[in-house]
């Protein structure tokens, strides 16, 4: 296949090849390592790549990214924390492709747009609730990077609380709202679950500190997205990310939180909505990248 889209985030790897219609098909996948990554994401894109020629890779990132320069350093991804020159590494193992590089907020953003739920809005704000919360930009039909490409990045504005952020601020969204954050407030409230899901089940079920920790973190969500509409003068924000599966226990307080805030004129409008690709939005969005250069 001539395209490739590879997803780079703190608990996975994906890597598929693209259709011409920038769709991943086959997309496989495996968990991030704690070092060696890269030579994880040279393993699999040699897999899905098979015998032919690659012409184009699209690479979505955890952020922050540096567009300009083609680094990647996740927050996430400690190996990779200072930086690490995924654009090169991509270039120097398909020596005849073009590569480009977005941040995956910004590529699951751009997917939504084209493919899912933002199709018709030609401006919105991506957010990925997962291991941690990015976002990515969508202006006049076309990806806002801005200076170095991490427009979007919704997951470190401050919202309070005392937590510490992989990045080093106190405070942070991301310390609130991710699905680690959660289970871990959670668990420290005396809850006994293991994962998001567990988490997701109990809340649903009535199980107080479940409730309580899945309407903490909707409540910080949707301040957020509302300060953030005041901000961009968006109407509609895509949320998207295996944590944002939780079900009415995180949007409703989501919800109510972004309509309380959400008071001038030109924020009456602001919609939530839940993100249609799933899984695959980040790879799709990487995917769109790599045949847009086509």
């Amino acid at each position: 296949m001539p395209a490739l889209a590879l997803d780079v985030g703190g608990t996975k790897i994906a890597a598929a090849p693209v259709g011409p219609d920038g769709r991943p098909q086959d997309p496989t996948t495996v968990p991030t390592p704690e070092s060696g990554v890269w030579d994880a994401c040279a393993a699999l894109l040699r897999e899905v790549a098979g015998d032919g020629p690659v012409t184009a890779v699209g690479i979505a990132s955890a952020g922050p990214v540096d567009t300009v320069a083609g680094t990647a350093a996740p927050v996430n991804v400690p190996e990779w924390r200072t930086g690490f020159p995924i654009v090169d590494a991509a270039r120097a193992l398909f020596p005849a492709a073009t590569v480009r590089l977005a941040l995956d907020g910004a590529a699951a953003a751009l997917a939504e747009h084209r493919r899912g739920a933002g199709r018709g809005a030609d401006d919105l704000l991506g957010v990925v609730v997962s291991t941690g919360v990015g976002g990515g930009l969508i202006h006049g039909g076309r990806i806002m990077g801005g200076r170095t490409g991490n427009a979007g990045h919704i997951g470190h504005v401050f919202v309070g609380g005392d937590g510490r952020c992989g990045c080093g601020a106190v405070g942070c969204l991301e310390t609130v709202a991710s699905g680690p954050a959660t289970l871990r407030w959670a668990r420290a409230e005396g809850w006994t679950g293991a994962t998001g899901a567990d988490l997701a089940v109990d809340a649903a079920l009535g199980e107080p500190v479940a409730v309580a920790a899945l309407q903490r973190a909707g409540t910080a969500l949707g301040r957020a997205f509302a300060s953030a509409a005041a901000l961009l003068d968006v109407d509609l924000v895509v949320v998207g990310g295996g944590f944002a599966q939780a079900g009415p226990p995180l949007w409703e307080p989501m919800t109510a939180a972004a309509r309380e805030h959400a008071r001038l004129a030109y924020l009456r409008e602001l919609r939530l909505t839940p993100a249609e690709l799933g899984v695959l939005g980040t790879l799709t969005g990487a995917g769109l990248l790599a045949t847009d250069e086509l």
